[in-house]
């Protein structure tokens, strides 16, 4: 089980705690110094750089928001001159302005030393070749997994997302064994690889790098299965840095952050209150070696849990759990909270069920409906009418049994559910449009 950087990948947590504190003291007083909402919101709050000694102090520190990068876009919370930003990002965002981002030389060095980490825990040598099927662009996914792999001195193969005929071809071509993608293109990917008239024995992967979107361990098992491969989840956000901010091991029991770079807390995402270790909350991040946009105590509206045990791999990086959702991709159907990642795992234990669905929300006379739409393989498509129903009716009372809500469950035919290349499109909530 390779390291990477076994100084900080291994250091012990009192260490740590130290090298984060001299961070966190020099960060705060640049962005005080440097950008101004900061300055504002830390006046507001009567907290001065100097009242900051420790970790011990961040709770003291206001929160950033998404709605913080929007309100001073593009550059507004920079905390460089614009003459040391080299590269520029953003965020996917669908509504209003991007979450705008920007690099100095020595953040793309931290960035590219990050994805070297988590390659080199997922097996990944300067003899492998890494094919990336993220976008390249501002969303930060496929730079991320290229600038790790040409760290390590790997082949790094940047194909961007789609035209999946191609993207097979250039595995058996160039010999690829690594991919990087979403877990749902990686899907994709199987499935066209056996309309090819192409089996996992005529590629060479051995592992796969998947993110950007939430996905269960059912799901790792089918990846795994159709790939033949071991899938590794990688996570990152732009706002942070991109992918590699926390990843799987070789044992594939939580995401080793980088907490080096990232300091994590885990708050109620409602009262914004710091949890106790071992909670399920809103994970926050601060940054305190980034130069251009360190962001202080951001709210990734993801929500987890995190584990300070040291691992079996020898590193004692804390652990993140498998985000279960968002706070924003949280869904309150008839008052109960529901996460699409929940109808996965009950829909993934199913024989029979292919790992595509929709799930679409509507209310009719002031009640909400849950539908979901759920591909089966062809083989179970072809049976009778009386053994769909039956299927339907089990999948029906799992949902009702796992999550305590009713939905109508409909199987569909095999790729009738669109395909996406980048992050899935999972739920449709029909509800804002009657508002």
């Amino acid at each position: 089980m390779a390291i990477w950087n076994e100084k900080y990948e291994t250091m012990s947590h009192d260490e740590m705690r130290t090298l984060q504190s001299e961070r966190l003291v020099k960060v705060v007083q640049r962005v005080y110094e440097n950008v101004e909402p900061y300055r504002k919101k830390m006046d507001e709050m009567g907290v001065k750089p100097e009242d900051i000694r420790s970790v011990e102090d961040l709770h003291k520190l206001p929160f950033t928001t998404a709605a913080d990068l929007r309100e001073n876009y593009p550059f507004g919370m920079r905390a460089c001159p614009m003459e040391e930003i080299t590269e520029v990002h953003a965020s996917s965002g669908t509504t209003g302005k991007q979450k705008v981002l920007g690099f100095t030389n020595h953040d793309v060095g931290i960035w590219a030393e990050i994805a070297a980490r988590a390659l080199t825990a997922y097996g990944v040598t300067k003899n492998s070749v890494v094919q990336t099927a993220y976008g390249f662009g501002l969303f930060t996914g496929g730079f991320g997994a290229h600038y790790g792999a040409l760290k390590i001195g790997a082949t790094a193969i940047p194909a961007s997302s789609g035209n999946s005929k191609r993207q097979i071809q250039m595995m058996k071509d160039f010999g690829s064994t690594f991919l990087a993608c979403t877990p749902s293109y990686a899907l994709s990917l199987s499935e066209t690889l056996r309309e090819m008239g192409y089996t996992k024995d005529d590629i060479k992967l051995e592992g796969g790098a998947f993110g950007a979107e939430p996905w269960t361990e059912e799901m790792r098992a089918e990846l795994e299965d159709k790939l033949g491969i071991k899938a590794y989840d990688i996570y990152g956000l732009s706002e942070i840095m991109g992918p590699g901010v926390s990843f799987d091991c070789a044992l594939q029991d939580g995401m080793h952050i980088n907490e080096d770079h990232f300091i994590p807390e885990i708050i109620d995402p409602d009262t914004g209150e710091v949890l106790p270790e071992g909670s399920v909350g809103e994970l926050v991040f601060t940054c305190v070696t980034k130069e251009a946009f360190p962001l202080i105590r951001y709210r990734t509206r993801d929500i987890t849990s995190l584990n300070y045990q040291k691992c079996a791999c020898g590193r004692t990086l804390v652990r993140m759990n498998k985000p279960m959702g968002r706070t924003d991709d949280m869904l309150i159907i008839r008052g109960v909270n529901v996460f699409p990642s929940q109808i996965e795992e009950v829909l993934m234990k199913t024989d029979g069920v292919a790992p595509h669905y929709q799930i679409v929300v509507d209310r009719l006379n002031n009640k909400d409906s849950l539908d979901v739409m759920v591909e089966v393989s062809e083989d179970v498509f072809s049976d009778q009418v009386k053994d769909l129903e039956k299927l339907a009716g089990k999948l029906s009372q799992d949902i009702l049994s796992a999550l305590n809500i009713r939905a109508r469950v409909k199987l569909v035919e095999p790729k009738s559910i669109a395909r996406s290349e980048g992050k899935a499109v999972r739920v449709i909530d029909k509800r804002k449009l009657h508002q």
